[in-house]
């Protein structure tokens, strides 16, 4: 039978309506958690309901807690059923009621309301915070008219793209009503990208060279060759060092010095030998853990022994111990992580998903490192000159030829090697305890006198035949016995400590011990009856296997040799170095943050909201619970944070702004982004196109159209895009502290080009530095070392160089992420009276009128080398009215000529007029300013 067609169309009306719910849901809003939900629960109930105060049990910091019954017995959020969730019950009550919501707070507004009802009745779908999810590839978006698009025509927006990231810069654009800017004058631009990638300004011949090449790869010729200059790591290298808390003295009230120079030569050579970026981050938090670790790779583990340690007497060692784990932790989380992973040492954070314990568990991949806070700041990296070189040749050929073939326990070549290379393991004395007639000397090292002793605990025997002691006194038949179980129980050694000359100066002693096995208990005892009151120090103890070959005659001269060895004093440099046995500790929860009041016992992990079940990068920290593991978690392709926050740095130095501008923190309260898939896909194609290269990524950002923009802003943008957050121009950033110095020494021709080696100490005035405990003094350095790079300037935390800080740059007490920009008089007075930068201009003027002789023309031509533009009129009458001025002044009064330039001999006023004159211009905003 056939079937109606009124039948058909009742039928299709029908199903319609049937339907209508679900088919018109399709165009419903889905309110987004992240975007629309998260800002209203952090703004109005995390202060109650959070990761620090969860007020009747309830929080909205975590998944699984908002949907569990709370106090009252009901659950905050029934998924799918506004009008059954408890919260919106609450925050709906009438006001005056006492279980209205927010309690202590203005009311949600209607639109807040409407957002959370059709949020929870659309099954309340939970969401990460978009910096804490797996980074993915984005589409690049499209650009121009279709034709463009083909190839077949061209058009405005396809005529300004040079890369992908201009694709996705547009997009914004569009959005805003804005277009870009046009490129940049070639002046300009030259000046730019060398200041932002060498760190200092071109030279004449290359300015020349590029204005002249008119060739289609000019540009990126120019950029491959900063690239590859030496200076480029210099530049970088410097950016790092505010990362690593970098400085040369230890820190605290005392802030003596520190020989860590060599960590920042390793920066300088990682940058410019393009080290990958996964690699050069294992390096810095691991490089002692890697298999067959070189010195290269344990110099680079000073960017954690970059930490803060306080030499004053009276100090409690493990106090500072565990702050300078906590500040790893911290320094780790902020440079790598761009996160506040700090607020969870006392609580779980209030904003972001990371509990209290999970502090904890993360700090235990850092809480074996065998520093201790003592004064030698070991472990140490240590350095041997020729006569060491020679003794350790010579033992070293002992043990190969003495070798055990019967199965004798020996020590063996790598462990000999491991010893006299860092001295580790080994126990710092002020483990001892149980004090009688004996103490810490200055709260530091163990010192015992007549009839004295002391415990040392838990030390394993098994297999150990020496044991090896830094000892120093002045005292005279003494007698240093060491005993088994009790004071009274067998000795296991003895030594008749020899006379060094003083407590602290102190020798390393090599003595046989007892065999036996097992985990024992020892303790020190001491006499002394002629010199009772002389203290015999001794800094640090440790057993060891024997050397082998004890049978043979000359095995006792070769001992000799492997002490000498040990107490030689030698160059040395901090790293990280784990202990084992023994030495391990176990981690515990500290209760509200405080490292005296412990809680659970915990186990190395990260937190449970970057656990991706089955991924590669859980799998790499089960393997290895240690900070090699961690390393590697942090580095592998499913980790989201590292590389996001690696190019945010970069996109950083070029621009003055991040895209996340809050750098130092991704989480929920930083700043969102405003391109965030230019984010991402510049984070997946350091990761995956360009296999880490920090040279590969900065490269694409500097060819972009985006970087090459004039940074001229016209009244239409500075109202719409005031800050030049959507990047409709190019960026116009003052200067750093370290290339406005550096900037001056190189246009006047004074700057050093040395690379590498100790810190200097060039022009600074005289009271700067006030150190009562050791008198330490600012030496002017000699020669091309006052005039080398600023990076390479001594800087001691509680005296920074002061116009380096003056311009913004930290004491470096902690780690420092941003550098927040500050436009003060102060400034001015630094580039205009510091001695520096009247040097500079002085040479400059020397450099300048001996080319030119009419002061309108040294005018220009000063103008034109530090700016490579020509100066207007304007400026040439204000700048030669200066000179006038001075001229007609030093005329007058010819020793203050004299005075300005340093009683140069050729002290002629005209000489001192134009110093006036350079230095004012060495002051001018386009001087200072990257434009």
């Amino acid at each position: 039978m056939a079937i109606k067609p009124k039948w058909i169309f009742t039928g299709v009306v029908a199903v319609i309506l049937l339907s209508s719910f679900s088919f018109l849901g399709m165009f419903e809003h889905r309110v987004d958690f992240n975007d629309e939900v998260k800002p209203i629960l952090n703004k109005h109930c995390m202060a109650c309901h959070g990761g620090v105060k969860k007020a009747g049990g309830v929080s909205f910091l975590f998944e699984q807690d908002m949907y569990q019954p709370a106090k009252s017995g009901k659950p905050p959020v029934v998924a799918g059923d506004a009008d059954d969730s408890e919260m919106m019950r609450r925050i709906l009550l009438p006001e005056g009621h006492e279980d209205k919501m927010p309690k202590d707070g203005p009311p949600l507004t209607e639109e807040d309301v409407e957002v959370l009802t059709k949020w929870i009745d659309q099954g309340a779908q939970w969401g990460n915070h978009w910096a804490y999810n797996r980074t993915e590839r984005p589409d690049v978006p499209k650009i121009g008219s279709f034709l463009a698009r083909i190839g077949l025509t061209d058009d405005e927006e396809t005529r300004w793209a040079k890369n992908e990231i201009d694709h996705f810069v547009l997009e914004k654009l569009r959005e805003q009503g804005l277009k870009p800017a046009p490129e940049a004058d070639r002046a300009t631009l030259i000046r730019r990208v060398s200041l932002d990638l060498t760190g200092l300004p071109p030279t004449d011949a290359q300015v020349q060279q590029f204005l002249r090449d008119t060739s289609p790869k000019a540009y990126e010729t120019l950029v491959d060759s900063l690239l590859a200059s030496s200076a480029y790591g210099e530049r970088w290298a410097g950016t790092w060092l505010d990362l690593a808390r970098y400085a040369d003295t230890k820190g605290y009230e005392r802030d003596p010095g520190r020989s860590i120079w060599r960590y920042r030569d390793w920066l300088i050579k990682a940058y410019n030998e393009d080290k990958p970026y996964d690699r050069f981050v294992t390096e810095q938090l691991a490089g002692d853990l890697l298999p067959n670790a070189t010195d290269d790779n344990l110099i680079a583990t000073g960017f954690h022994r970059n930490t803060m340690t306080n030499d004053e007497g009276g100090t409690q060692d493990e106090e500072f111990r565990v702050a300078a784990v906590i500040d790893r932790v911290n320094t780790t989380w902020d440079v790598f992580q761009g996160t506040t992973f700090s607020c969870v040492q006392c609580h779980s954070h209030p904003y972001d998903p990371f509990r209290h314990e999970e502090y904890y568990k993360y700090m235990a991949f850092f809480n074996n490192s065998r520093d201790e806070d003592v004064t030698s700041e070991t472990p140490t990296l240590r350095f041997y000159k020729s006569e060491d070189s020679l003794r350790i040749a010579k033992v070293e050929s002992w043990i190969q030829q003495n070798a055990p073939k019967n199965g004798t326990k020996a020590m063996n070549l790598a462990e000999f090697r491991q010893f006299v290379r860092i001295m580790e393991p080994k126990v710092n004395s002020h483990d001892f305890d149980q004090h009688v007639n004996a103490s810490l000397l200055d709260a530091k090292y163990f010192g015992i006198q007549d009839n004295g002793s002391a415990r040392w605990q838990n030390v394993t025997l098994t297999g150990k035949r020496r044991l090896l002691i830094a000892i120093g006194t002045n005292a005279e038949n003494a007698l240093l016995e060491l005993h088994q179980d009790s004071l009274r129980g067998k000795i296991v050694a003895s030594l008749a400590v020899p006379k060094t000359g003083g407590a602290g100066r102190d020798t390393v002693v090599i003595l046989p011990v007892l065999p036996d096995a097992g985990k024992r208990t020892l303790y020190w005892t001491l006499k002394s009856p002629k010199t009772p009151k002389e203290w015999v120090q001794i800094k640090w103890a440790t057993f060891q296997q024997a050397l082998p070959g004890s049978d043979q005659p000359a095995f006792a001269e070769i001992e000799k040799e492997y002490a000498q060895i040990l107490t030689g004093n030698v160059e040395n440099t901090p790293i990280m170095y784990d202990g084992h046995g023994d030495l391990a500790r176990q981690t515990h929860v500290f209760i509200r943050g405080n490292w005296t009041v412990k809680g659970a016992k915990v186990q190395p992990d990260v937190p449970d909201i970057f656990k991706v079940k089955g991924a590669e990068n859980d799998q790499l920290r089960q393997k290895s619970p240690n900070r090699l593991g961690l390393a590697q978690w942090m580095t592998s392709r499913n980790h989201p944070l590292t590389a996001r926050v690696a190019v945010n740095r970069l996109w950083e130095q070029l621009f003055g702004t991040g895209i996340v501008e809050t750098v130092e923190d991704f989480g929920s309260q930083g700043i969102a982004p405003t391109h965030q898939a230019l984010l991402d896909w510049l984070s997946v194609e350091l990761m995956e196109t360009q296999q880490w290269s920090i040279k590969k990524a900065l490269k694409k950002i500097v060819l972009s159209a985006t970087y090459r923009q004039s940074s001229a802003v016209t009244p239409e943008k500075l109202e719409k895009d005031p800050y030049n957050k959507w990047l409709s121009r190019g960026a116009r950033v003052r200067l750093t502290a370290e290339q406005v110095r550096d900037q001056m020494l190189a246009v006047s021709g004074l700057l050093s080009r040395k690379m590498y080696g100790k810190s200097v100490m060039p022009l600074q005035p005289d009271n700067i530095w006030l150190s009562p405990y050791d008198g330490a003094k600012w030496q002017l350095s000699a020669g091309e070392d006052r005039y080398r790079r600023a990076l390479y300037i001594y800087w001691k935390r509680t005296a920074p160089y002061p116009s380096m800080v003056t311009f913004d740059a930290p004491s470096r007490e902690f780690c420092q992420v941003r550098r927040l920009r500050t436009n003060t008089p102060l400034q001015a007075l630094v580039t205009l009276n510091d001695p520096v930068y009247l040097e500079v201009a002085h040479c400059f003027s020397e450099t300048i009128a001996a080319q030119y002789s009419q002061p309108q023309q040294q005018i220009r031509e000063a103008y034109r080398r530090l700016t490579y533009r020509t100066i207007s009129t304007k400026r040439l009458q204000v700048l030669m009215k200066l000179y006038q001025k001075s001229l007609a002044e030093y005329r007058k009064n010819p020793e203050g000529a004299k005075k300005l330039l340093a009683n140069e001999p050729n002290a002629r006023p005209e000489l001192a007029a134009l110093t006036v004159t350079t230095n004012a211009m060495l002051n001018l905003d386009e001087v200072v300013t990257k434009e």
